[in-house]
């Protein structure tokens, strides 16, 4: 099994940036697909990006393209999800989670999942 730690939520100005992390312990990333989700209070779970550990694959929402960035660190056995120009209605949790399949939008192929961060974005 795969365990997942989310770091790097926090308070931040509309516009402004965020670097979250997710830490993989367990088992070494380069085995899987690692996407990002945020799901904000009363609303349904969303996909945010997805990237293949070893070939560095990548799918982004058309929502997050331009100004969400994933990439990785293999020393670290850690991914990381730049955001900049972030607005207020995307305060949320945000998750990262792991799938033996390739990038893919769909939750139900994630098995597991750290336990989010806080994301707080100010008007």
């Amino acid at each position: 099994q795969v365990q997942l730690v989310e770091s790097g939520g926090g308070l931040v100005q509309a516009v402004g940036s965020l670097r979250l992390s997710c830490a993989a312990s367990g088992r070494t990333l380069n085995k899987y697909t690692i996407g990002w989700f945020r799901q904000a209070p009363g609303k349904e779970r969303d996909f945010l990006v997805a990237i293949r550990w070893i070939a560095g694959n990548t799918y982004y929402a058309d929502s997050v393209k331009g100004r969400f960035t994933v990439s990785r660190d293999d020393a670290k056995n850690t991914v990381y999800l730049q955001m900049n120009s972030l607005k207020p209605e995307e305060t949320a949790v945000y998750y990262c989670a792991t799938t033996n399949v390739s990038p893919t939008v769909r939750l139900e192929d994630y098995r597991y999942w750290g336990q989010g961060t806080q994301v707080t974005v100010s008007s």
